[in-house]
């Protein structure tokens, strides 16, 4: 079990990596919380009392405190991050034993395992501001949501973020191949189909192809296999821990995997040819989408059918306007594809991604 007592989440020196400090004489406690650790990927420091001078308490990005510590620890500096850990579920006075040392949490073991273990490794991999994550999602068939996602994370590559693509669509063929990249090595969406409880955010990004400058998690060309919800979850929450930027390719369907990204999106961007019968059916995925994602907005592709504008299809939809996706001369040629999309930095497309990138991050980073 554990439970929130005041404060706000502990802080991570603004992203950096820290060693949690464990603070106990409980040998049992410490084999406990020294296991724990261990499956987290973090090194410990190991204290009876408050360390001398102190440093170590009000330094340390995370510190776990036994219950038989809490009199020693008492009127020592406060700060945040502070989790008191005991055993006996039917003991109420650990509360008052967690306001007198200022905790943030009262942890019961063996039920908090998990919970611990995700605090401790969000210590070990020096969690910061979570990556923006941007969805992208075709009105109808065809719409250029892939190409648009592509441009999206080159871009953002381009600019010096730490950018990952993320590939939804089983049956889109990969986005490896759009960006020329099927043969590359590295893990697919199956060898995460097991995936359960948390996913370490550094080893996922180390396993995945490189191209162009970013991270690729994409579909292979073998028989499809079915990701569990939770297991799309755990890669997503490991992708966004690492900061920086994700970009999703979202299909359009809904069910319980495409729910579970949705929930983990900042922002979506609903690709709409400008056509009578693309806005339409742009309509239907746009209620689907908005019961999950509130910030769902239009971009709008030409050429234009009569009487329809960039405003005119927002409008129909109901949706804030994002922009007008210009076209590549480029991906239009027979056996293109040898460069990916936006790749010439001058390019409208290119442009376009960047002022998206320029205005979403601002947003980000004032809310």
């Amino acid at each position: 079990m554990a439970a929130a007592v005041t404060h706000d989440p502990p802080p991570t020196a603004g992203g950096r990596q820290g060693r949690p400090l464990i603070v106990t004489e409980d040998t049992e406690l410490l084999d406990d919380l020294l296991r724990l650790c261990a499956a987290a990927g973090a090194t410990p420091e190991v204290h009876h009392g408050v360390p001398e001078g102190r440093a170590g308490w009000e330094t340390a990005p995370l510190v776990l405190v036994g219950d038989d510590a809490a009199r020693r620890v008492r009127g020592t500096a406060r700060r945040d991050g502070v989790v008191l850990v005991g055993r006996d579920q039917d003991d109420s006075g650990i509360w008052r034993r967690a306001v007198e040392i200022g905790a943030d949490h009262v942890l019961m073991l063996p039920d908090g395992e998990q919970w611990l273990v995700d605090r401790i490794a969000d210590v070990a991999e020096g969690v910061g501001r979570p990556a923006l994550t941007v969805g992208v999602i075709g009105g109808r068939g065809g719409a250029g949501a892939s190409t648009l996602a592509c441009a999206l994370a080159v871009t953002s590559a381009r600019e010096g973020l730490r950018t990952l693509l993320v590939d939804a669509d089983p049956l889109g063929g990969g986005l490896d191949v759009l960006l020329g990249g099927e043969t590359a090595e590295g893990l697919r969406w199956p060898a995460f189909a097991a995936s359960r409880g948390r996913v370490g955010g550094g080893a996922l990004e180390e396993s995945l192809p490189r191209l162009h400058e970013l991270r690729v998690l994409s579909w292979d060309r073998g028989d499809c296999v079915a990701v569990p919800p939770q297991a799309v979850r755990a890669v997503l929450a490991a992708a966004r821990r690492r900061g920086g930027t994700v970009v999703v390719d979202l299909p359009r369907r809904m069910d319980n995997g495409v729910a579970e990204v949705l929930a983990q999106v900042d922002v979506g961007l609903l690709v709409v040819p400008a056509e009578l019968r693309a806005v339409a059916a742009a309509g239907r995925m746009a209620s689907a989408v908005g019961m999950v994602l509130r910030d769902l907005r239009v971009v709008v592709r030409g050429p234009y059918a009569p009487g329809l504008d960039d405003r005119e299809v927002a409008r129909l939809l109901g949706l804030p306007l994002a922009g007008e996706m210009p076209v590549e001369t480029a991906l239009l040629r027979p056996h293109g594809g040898k460069e990916p999309p936006a790749s010439a930095p001058r390019g409208p497309l290119a442009r376009f991604c960047k002022e998206f990138w320029e205005r979403a991050l601002l947003e980000a980073r004032a809310a």
